[in-house]
């Protein structure tokens, strides 16, 4: 969410839409807890600060009511904590506009400082911009840090000036600086300011004027002379002696971003003489030349995109200086007249737009720099100047953060007030961080929606066909942009360019050659990299780099080529074949570089893909099956539904022959998960249960179970699908594991996994391992064991990291996190369920979203918070989908909400939780569940026998005593205690005998 109190109190969700936060009473609450966002805020304060010096009779439970409604007001978008001491609202400091004005005043006051006034005028601006009005008037109590704000504003108001004056501000600034006068009129710093404003502006006798206005008003107020540095000043002006400007374009809007290069070129410019900013056409190049340049005294600024003539860039030089050519002269006396201008001068030449003229341009840099000691040259061109000392600085799209920062204040110029939607920046990122595109969309919001703006991007060339009328005409449009930078190409340049455009997200150079079809590329793959046509990089670790067009590139590209159609088929063929080669190779010791490689073609991939299916479903089927284990270890595998569904409504009711292992893949990836697709789940059966060979893909196991539940299955059957894989064998141990462990068979379940573990260990595939360690763990943990379970748990994570499996490495997470927290280690439990939180949430995997906000609600309880416990168990039981893999953590769940009832006191509401969960329980895939559930209802059973009996039933219906369980062993304590051993173990060896005694207790 998104706070605002700079002015009336504002709550919008993230995609805009406002939020009431109720009366004055809930608005001044939340304001106290913004203030200090993420951190506990006393119920002192907040008492003091809602109900002043006089607070109400029972001011703690009037307190705790005004927190419940605003958290009800603000579920489910922020969350109010109960702290040991107060409340916390759980929100970033960042999502509120008091913290981000600090801190963005405080960085262009540093800036300032540092003598970058550019990037300083650009933050403060940003800073001020976040008041809508007087500080916090929803919270009249807290006058003192109103005030406190509002001296920081006026603070910020006049160092921005400061910038702007360091920039060249003059006149302009005027009436602002008369108005701030007008409100203190004991200023000196504003007086100097509108002084320095009015000379600059080339007003010298007014500014003189305004020093007697100052030294009247302080005499007269204060009986007190100007400050030493506003006397000097005064002098400063009388003798003329303000600096001459230099000789670059004013800009007329704000320059936003670019802080990295900035830097870069500002520390380069200090020792090397020549820096060439390179990069596509639309990227910025100009304005961040004229930007870094502000810093240099006496910096002349040459315009060459105007030149058709490599002749004319002399001349266009001696031009800049203000060297009058007095007669037409030969190109040697020109020469010999720019160097006697530049010989004896300290002076940043900035040579603009070369890459039309880029030899004339290299010529006449490389005579300046070996006969001018003092000069140096910043160039800005597509392509590199090709001189000895050159250093490249290239200008890449902008960021995400700062894209849309520009388009926010370009959109506010046509459309004031414009504070931001929640889809400027997949515009931003549609049109490749290229400012001129961003600048020219925002433009558009004069008679466009940003919903509209957005859903037209695909024909961004008409769209954004509209500019600037007082630019080149190159620059007015995107097309014109674009247009240049294809003028610059040869045929052979052209072409190839045109079918890089079959590739998204990039290709490597084998790639380019087989699909391409053109033998020995790197030429000129080369010069449309050198042009900044096409982009070259290298991953690290990866052995091969990628070339990668952006997407208005690409769109302009893609317009002229002749057969999309046939280059499609060769794309699509060469990364089938791919897919084909990486699939076995993904279950073996050798599948990390694999996963690798599969992870760089991305893009690619779903690109081949959707081809398929339009074109050739065979192919498609073929693509997708070996795809759709690497689908599941990246966690993407639920991304595929609508893709899988169109192939199959493409394929039809039964397999093509030879592809039915691909066509079961197929309808797996289809499901959606929500377990009522029976006529899919069905299709899958019958085609499993009729095959009667090994299977290729022997995932299909793997993928089945998750997507469908457990299925019966004869083992003779499965076996046979297993074949002599090893891995597949090893699978099948797994399975058996998980079976033995539901219906409370634990040794006979663990001796599964540890052969499964063994098998995988001998392939060498490190899911396999982690997803055997990760139960074993947990014996280990059960057994009282918690050091080796660790050790079990750590090998398992080591091994998903590696895989970048999120899913999996979010089920260790939350295994460890748990033994962390029955160990005692409670802050390091709620960073593990934390991560796990965080991850499940990237993969869209509510179940585990659930299971890791349980584990925090234990954390909680555990820890004595039973409030915050409340929270996070009812979060996590809305997380949870009606599919038959949540039913155990629902129940899981509600355990946990019964136990911080009965934390409470409330022996009634707990008892009703546990009830519930062993209900729900009976429809779970085992026994285990049903075990938590007994257990819980022992803790808060009418009498010592029957809580004796209770604990029997678990241990007899998990196979085991829950050891690890602190819950679980505080409730035996005592009942042993109120029990002689005697009567103790019988109504414990009772409770063994009746398993269903869970049920019963209904």
């Amino acid at each position: 969410m998104r706070f605002g109190i700079l002015g009336p109190l504002d709550v919008r969700t993230d995609d805009g839409t406002p939020v009431d936060p109720g009366g004055p009473r809930p608005r001044a609450l939340l304001t106290l807890l913004l203030l200090d966002a993420g951190r506990a805020v006393s119920a002192q304060r907040l008492t003091d600060g809602l109900y002043g010096a006089e607070p109400p009779g029972g001011a703690a439970n009037a307190l705790q009511s005004q927190v419940s409604r605003l958290r009800r007001r603000l579920a489910p978008h922020a969350e109010i904590e109960a702290t040991s001491t107060g409340y916390r609202i759980a929100v970033t400091p960042d999502s509120v506009d008091v913290h981000q004005f600090e801190e963005r005043s405080a960085a262009g006051r540093a800036a300032l400082a540092a003598g970058d006034p550019a990037q300083a005028a650009a933050l403060l601006r940003d800073a001020l911009a976040l008041w809508r009005g007087p500080a916090l008037p929803d919270l009249p109590e807290a006058s003192a840090e109103a005030a406190r704000l509002d001296e920081l504003r006026t603070a910020a108001v006049q160092d921005r000036i400061e910038a702007d004056l360091a920039l060249g501000g003059g006149s302009e600034l005027v009436p602002e600086l008369r108005a701030l006068l007008a409100a203190q009129p004991l200023g000196e710093r504003l007086y100097g300011q509108l002084m320095r404003a009015l000379h600059a502006g080339g007003r010298p006798a007014e500014a003189l004027t305004v020093y007697e206005e100052a030294r009247r008003t302080l005499a007269d107020e204060l009986g007190a002379d100007p400050s030493p540095e506003l006397a000097a000043l005064h002098l400063e002006l009388l003798r003329g002696t303000e600096p001459e400007r230099p000789r670059l374009p004013v800009q007329l809007t704000r320059f936003v971003g670019r802080e990295p290069e900035l830097g870069r070129i500002a520390a380069l410019l200090a020792d090397a003489r020549l820096v060439t900013l390179t990069g596509p056409g639309g990227a910025g190049k100009t304005r961040l030349a004229v930007e870094a340049a502000q810093h240099h005294p006496g910096a002349c600024f040459v315009e060459l995109a105007p030149l058709t003539d490599g002749s004319r860039v002399p001349y266009a030089v001696l031009a800049a200086l203000g060297v009058r050519e007095g007669f037409r002269s030969p190109a040697a006396d020109t020469a010999d007249r720019l160097l006697a201008a530049l010989e004896d001068r300290e002076l940043l030449l900035v040579l603009d737009n070369c890459e039309h003229l880029v030899e004339a341009a290299a010529r006449t840099a490389a005579l300046l720099l070996a006969a001018c000691p003092g000069v140096r040259v910043l160039a800005t061109t597509r392509e590199a100047l090709g001189i000895t000392g050159e250093i490249l600085v290239p200008v890449p799209p902008l960021p995400s953060e700062p894209a849309v920062r520009l388009f926010q204040d370009r959109a506010r110029a046509v459309r004031p007030g414009f504070d931001g939607h929640a889809r400027v920046a997949e515009i931003c990122a549609a049109l490749d961080g290229l400012p001129l595109a961003i600048e020219l969309a925002a433009a558009r919001l004069r008679t466009l929606t940003p919903d509209e703006l957005a859903d037209r991007l695909h024909d961004r060339f008409r769209l954004l066909s509209r500019g600037d009328r007082s630019k080149a005409p190159r620059h007015r449009t995107l097309r014109a942009v674009v247009e240049w930078s294809w003028g610059l190409l040869d045929e052979e340049e052209r072409e190839l360019a045109r079918r890089l455009t079959v590739f998204s997200g990039g290709a490597t150079l084998a790639a380019v050659e087989a699909v391409c079809g053109l033998p020995y590329p790197e030429d000129v793959l080369a010069s449309l990299v050198e042009k900044s046509f096409v982009e070259f990089a290298e991953s690290p670790g990866a052995s091969e780099g990628r070339y990668r067009m952006l997407e208005t590139i690409r769109a302009f590209a893609a317009e002229s080529l002749p057969d999309p159609e046939a280059l499609g088929d060769a794309h699509a063929g060469y990364f089938l074949r791919l897919a084909e080669r990486a699939e076995p190779r993904l279950r073996g010791g050798g599948q990390l570089p694999w996963l690798a490689r599969l992870a760089a073609e991305h893009d690619n991939l779903d690109a081949a893909l959707r081809h398929l299916v339009r074109r050739d479903t065979d192919g498609a089927l073929r693509l997708m099956g070996p795809l759709s284990w690497f689908w599941r270890l990246r966690g993407l595998h639920g991304e595929r539904v609508g893709t899988a569904r169109e192939l199959l409504a493409a394929v039809g009711d039964a397999p093509p022959p030879g592809l039915e292992e691909e066509y079961v893949l197929c309808v797996i990836n289809a499901l959606s998960g929500a377990g009522e697709e029976p006529e899919l789940i069905a299709r899958v059966d019958a085609v499993l249960n009729a095959y009667r060979e090994p299977l290729r893909l022997p995932y299909i196991l793997v993928l089945w179970a998750v997507a469908a539940g457990p299925r019966p299955a004869a083992d003779p059957h499965a076996l046979t699908l297993a074949g002599t894989s090893p891995w597949a064998r090893a699978l099948l141990d797994v399975g058996l594991g998980f079976r033995a462990q539901f219906a409370g068979r634990p040794e006979e379940s663990e001796e599964y996994f540890a052969r499964a573990l063994e098998g995988y260990r001998a392939a060498g595939d490190r899911w396999g391992m982690a997803n055997c360690l990760d139960p074993l763990g947990a014996f280990a943990h059960a057994r009282g064991d918690s050091r080796q379970a660790l050790e079990l748990l750590d090998e398992g994570l080591a091994y998903m990291r590696e895989l970048a499996a999120p899913e999996e490495t979010a089920d260790l997470l939350r295994t460890r996190g748990t033994v962390l927290l029955h160990q005692g280690g409670t802050a390091a439990a709620e960073a593990h369920f934390e991560e796990a939180l965080t991850l499940a949430r990237g993969a869209g995997l509510p179940d585990k979203v659930a299971a890791a906000r349980r584990g925090l609600g234990d954390a909680a309880r555990l820890a004595g918070d039973t409030a915050r416990a409340r929270t996070r168990y009812e979060t996590a039981l809305r997380e949870c989908a009606a599919n038959w893999f949540s039913v155990g953590e629902t129940v899981r769940i509600l355990i946990g909400l019964g136990r911080t009832a009965a934390a409470e006191g409330d022996t009634e509401e707990a008892r009703d939780w546990f009830r519930q969960a062993a209900e729900l329980a009976v429809d779970g895939p085992g026994d285990l569940e049903l075990a938590d559930a007994a257990e819980a209802l022992a803790s808060v059973a009418g009498s010592a026998d029957r809580a004796a009996v209770l604990l029997g039933a678990g241990t007899g219906l998990r196979g085991a005593r829950g050891g690890g369980d602190p819950d679980v062993v505080r409730v035996e304590e005592e009942v042993r205690a109120r029990l002689s051993p005697e009567a103790y173990e019988e109504a414990f060896r009772q409770g063994l005998r009746q398993r269903s005694a869970a049920v019963s207790e209904r």
